[in-house]
């Protein structure tokens, strides 16, 4: 059901170093990816992939996790993801960078819901040095960088819990380093006409 698959996905700050990530599964990722709509389908997304060691702790060096909470260097030493996936726009199909924000959006949920299915987990990180990422790629003057998205096996808890009008929604862990994330209730996000 996607509603368990919704609920597994979580922004994961910890993974299993042991679990490597294929260059195959990333691109059954993308795949699901490059599929979504796209605004006036003009599909100006690129993937770049990561699934190397080498790579990968390059890449995370320009990336900056879990912003709420800068007393914690997240991910922990020997927690961190195994495989990334750099979303780019290319810019010679279209050079406006905010125009296709929401498609950026939809892939991203689309393969960390596929990701789920897989029995992986991943964490979008808008916070990452686009420039610095681009030079230490050596990525083509027309593709940017626009979202980082960390793939790998989660090796942290992470739990939903509820609250009311007027109570946080900043994330937080506790002393086991279980991750909460607090959710608003159902009937405080809809809202409902005058009849």
């Amino acid at each position: 059901m996607l509603i368990d698959l919704v609920k597994k996905n979580r922004s994961y700050r910890g993974y299993n170093e042991n679990r490597k990530i294929t260059k195959e599964e990333l691109l059954e990722l993308v795949d699901c990816a490059r599929l979504c709509p796209s605004s006036v389908n003009a599909q100006p997304l690129k993937y770049y992939l990561a699934w190397e060691e080498e790579e990968t702790r390059r890449i995370q060096a320009h990336t900056n996790w879990a912003r709420a909470l800068p007393q914690l260097e997240l991910p922990h030493r020997g927690m961190y993801p195994t495989a990334f996936i750099i979303i780019l726009q290319d810019t010679a199909i279209d050079g406006n960078l905010s125009r296709y924000q929401k498609d950026v959006g939809i892939v991203a949920q689309t393969m960390l819901l596929a990701a789920a299915e897989m029995g992986l987990g991943g964490c979008m990180i808008g916070n990452f040095g686009a420039g610095s990422l681009k030079t230490e790629l050596n990525l083509p003057d027309n593709l940017a960088p626009l979202l980082v998205v960390a793939v790998g096996e989660p090796a942290e808890t992470v739990r939903l819990v509820e609250v009311g009008p007027g109570e946080s929604t900043k994330y937080y862990r506790d002393e086991r380093d279980v991750h909460y994330v607090p959710k608003r209730r159902l009937e405080d996000v809809v809202v409902r006409g005058e009849t």
